[in-house]
């Protein structure tokens, strides 16, 4: 990322920050709106600069400012380009002084009458300003691009999207450039809407791989946060989601693609309402063939085990995992529990996988135990890993042992 050194007359004197909304004070001072603001209901009746007394409090916007502060953000950290003020150019007039300017980016984006081209020049412009700066980045949201970027994905024609797939793969890779993190609120709101919901479903099917990586990466997003849970309840329970991820997961012909549907699996299946739906629909099955067909520990693999582990807490879940009997299975997670090259980050769910398997199965337990898991969970055991691996770790060792005991007694 380019670090953008911000000119000391784009700087609010208060906040020393970049202006974001520049207006100016009787006294012709300018100030970031935010912090005059709070400099005014905070009872002081003074320009901060000048300490004159204000006879009167209107802030004006300072249209000039914010223009060259936005020509600034659009030419990025070039040293040797020069501002000039607006009307200056030798393309002053209705599209020359704006063609540079982020609100006019944003008005080609809304626009009904702009063409799929030139909507797609404007989002390579936004994806490169957010990735290159945290100030362009900052500027972006604040000027409202991330619901315009929703609306813009979810709102419009799907027919239209589905033949412009550039458009809606751009659109998706500048909005999860913006924080989606920040604005659970909008994505919320948008997403709950039936129409925008079946969009959703609609570009997991039917999307490039690009689109169903970002759309996969919006999904785990949401389910990282308690403030959306009602959301991903709705998107969880739904079958058509579960049976395009499903879907997606079982082609096998793009590693990123997988990785990022296991990571949209493992949050959906988070809340234990969802957990039932996920298992009629195929999860068990597709998470155990992606472990099977995947050895690196360095991808979702973590989080694919700790999904099935999630399942099995589901006496369907234990039933669906004992009809495989694949001997593959039993390698891998063996495997899993302790990774020279790894953190060993799904250790916990692999030994807690193989004690639910091992409980009731004396054909997983032999399996197991040809596979070597005893010295993997002596390893584990000594290892750095946390306390509930190393507890799992240890119950699994005493569940291998009283079995094995009980049958030396038997013979």
């Amino acid at each position: 990322m380019v670090e953008m050194s911000i000119p000391h007359l784009f700087r609010c004197p208060i906040s020393l920050d970049l202006f974001i909304d520049p207006v100016t004070l009787c006294t012709g001072q300018t100030y970031d709106r935010c912090s005059i603001q709070k400099w005014l209901e905070d009872g002081n009746l003074t320009c901060p600069v000048t300490m004159q007394p204000l006879h009167d409090t209107t802030l004006v916007p300072n249209h000039t400012l914010r223009h060259l502060i936005e020509q600034w953000i659009l030419k990025g950290p070039d040293p040797n380009h020069q501002l000039k003020q607006p009307g200056t150019g030798r393309n002053s007039g209705p599209t020359g002084d704006m063609e540079l300017s982020l609100t006019t980016l944003k008005c080609l984006l809304q626009s009904k009458s702009a063409t799929s081209d030139a909507k797609i020049d404007v989002l390579k412009k936004v994806r490169s300003l957010s990735i290159e700066s945290d100030v362009g980045r900052a500027c972006l949201i604040q000027l409202g691009f991330f619901p315009l970027l929703l609306e813009l994905i979810f709102q419009s024609p799907n027919a239209f999207l589905l033949c412009n797939q550039e458009l809606l793969e751009l659109s998706l890779e500048c909005l999860l450039t913006l924080s989606p993190s920040s604005h659970l609120d909008s994505l919320d709101e948008v997403l709950t809407r039936d129409h925008n919901f079946a969009s959703l479903v609609l570009f997991l099917g039917r999307g490039n791989a690009k689109i169903k990586i970002s759309l996969c990466h919006l999904l785990e997003t949401i389910a990282m946060s308690e403030s959306t849970e009602a959301l991903i309840i709705k998107i969880g329970q739904s079958p058509r989601v579960m049976q395009s991820l499903v879907s997606i997961l079982d082609t096998k012909t793009d590693l990123l693609v997988s990785d990022a549907c296991v990571r949209a699996i493992n949050g959906l299946c988070h809340p234990m309402v969802n957990r039932e739906n996920a298992i009629k629909e195929g999860v068990m099955h597709s998470l155990v063939q992606f472990l099977l067909n995947t050895s690196n520990a360095k991808n979702a693999s973590p989080k694919a085990l700790a999904a099935v582990d999630w399942l099995l807490e589901l006496e369907i879940g234990k039933k669906n995992i004992a009809k495989l009997r694949d001997n593959n299975l039993i390698k891998v997670l063996v495997k899993h529990i302790f990774m020279v090259s790894s953190e060993n980050e799904g250790s916990e769910y692999a030994a807690s996988i193989l004690l639910t398997m091992c409980r009731d199965s004396s054909w997983a337990r032999g399996k197991a135990v040809h596979a070597g898991v005893v010295t993997q969970l002596l390893f584990l055991i000594q290892s750095q890993c946390n306390s509930r691996a190393k507890t799992k770790a240890r119950a699994l060792l005493m569940l291998l042992r009283s079995k094995c005991r009980r049958c030396d007694q038997k013979m």
